[in-house]
């Protein structure tokens, strides 16, 4: 039985959908974002074996205007685009077009520069071939520009002897794999994730925003850090190493930073790493053939060799070269990651910060200021959480695993005692 929600949560502002039942403390928890946690608009989907259990929306999409967050409301959801971006090499590396463990220079020749002609794409995918960052200052409009952005890649210098360690190519890895993308296929990184992935499931999703979708794009909220705030080992290097990965990663990134995610030119760029927009349930949706066997409704993305692959874990450390916190990662996926009683962001704004905890077989990405799409084979399960104010912290809070967690026992499972979710 599906239960349709229409509830206030104070404020004039609204909570829609429809849940299922044993789905309600999913809603609850949705809610409560909104009465104490200080969402201001966002979604959250849930399907099960395909099925859709949980599908809610509400608050507020344009603080400004006072605009509501309604069912159609798109917004970035930052590295939750890096889940598109890889499923696109999967796809093709299911056809037989793509092999993972090859050198990349294979199907880009201008890549074997400066140490790195034994880079592999698995290397890009896992967050190892060591380009997660660009040194030499980055122009104005460098992201809006994919040959400028791939071309600097492959001209840059190794950080480290690729496949060695990983270190989160948070805005590389876009070009990266996106390069690998549209060599192999012929297609641009947003074209082809619209044609073989975007379109055939349904989802309101895109790498590359049409302009006639900018209306219904909620816009994004930095959370602001006070200077108190500044105690974490990333946040250190960013005030005080200007060289280093995380400062290169974080500032170096031309007109991007500086409000990107909120301009037509940054919706419109193919920016695989960050600038996907998309909502609940295209995350959800994207993510549910994955939980299903590597196909839905008719559709098939992967077949279920390489699905097994996708959710292995590819790359772990106890200190991400970019991050500076645990990570694992699978290829081009986040796994659980608990850094609860590791991680100085617990400690200031709650354990959830820098945290991702998941089912053991779960795979997926989180974005930055908490979003999260992911599936979960074990139980049929996919996720979709978005929202437009951004939290603290490098992974999740407090809201965004607050609805992972209800989802889980509302499956049935008991604790995350031990880093994952388990029945």
């Amino acid at each position: 039985m599906t239960t349709a929600i229409k509830e206030s949560v104070g404020d004039g502002v609204a909570i829609e959908g429809h849940v299922a039942s044993g789905f309600e403390p999913v809603a609850q928890q949705f809610m409560e974002n909104f009465r104490s946690r200080g969402e201001l608009g966002g979604a959250v989907c849930v399907t099960v074996d395909g099925a859709t259990k949980v599908d809610l929306w509400g608050g507020v999409a344009d603080g400004k205007s006072g605009r509501a967050w309604d069912r159609d409301t798109v917004s970035t959801v930052f590295s939750c685009t890096k889940g598109a971006t890889a499923l696109c090499a999967h796809v093709l590396a299911s056809r037989g077009q793509l092999d993972i463990d090859a050198p990349v220079t294979e199907v880009w020749p201008e890549f074997a520069q400066q140490g790195k002609e034994r880079v592999t794409t698995r290397m890009m995918l896992d967050h190892s071939s060591a380009v997660p960052a660009l040194r030499d200052a980055v122009k104005p409009d460098g992201p809006y520009d994919w040959t400028y952005m791939t071309e600097r890649l492959a001209a840059e210098v190794p950080f480290w002897e690729p496949g060695t360690r990983n270190g989160y190519h948070g805005f590389t890895f876009g070009w990266t794999v996106g390069e690998m993308v549209r060599r192999v296929s012929g297609k641009s990184l947003g074209t082809f994730f619209r044609d073989e992935i975007a379109t055939p499931l349904g989802l309101d999703f895109w790498i590359g925003l049409p302009e006639e979708i900018e209306p219904r794009v909620a816009p994004i909220v930095p959370y602001v850090y006070a200077a108190s705030e500044a105690k974490t080992p990333f946040m250190t290097a960013l005030a005080k190493e200007p060289k280093s990965i995380p400062s290169l990663f974080y500032f170096n990134n031309g007109r991007w930073r500086t409000g990107g995610a909120n301009s037509r030119e940054g919706h419109a760029a193919e920016i695989g790493a960050a600038n996907g927009i998309t909502n609940a349930r295209g995350l959800a949706g994207m993510y549910a053939p994955l939980a299903n066997g590597g196909a839905l409704g008719g559709v098939t993305l992967v077949d279920t060799t390489t699905l097994a692959r996708m959710a292995e874990v590819s790359m772990a450390t106890h200190f991400d070269a970019t991050l500076y916190i645990p990570t694992r990662f699978a290829l081009g996926f986040m796994k659980s990651m608990d850094n609860r009683k590791r991680s100085i962001a617990a400690t200031l704004w709650g354990e959830n910060c820098d945290s991702a905890i998941l089912g053991p077989q779960a795979f997926g990405h989180v974005g930055a200021g908490g979003s999260l799409g992911f599936a979960d084979p074990a139980c049929g399960l996919s996720f979709g959480y978005t929202m437009s104010k951004m939290g603290p912290g490098l992974l999740l809070n407090a809201r965004g695993q607050s609805l992972v967690d209800a989802t889980y026992r509302a499956l049935g499972y008991r604790s995350k005692d031990a880093g994952v979710w388990l029945r």
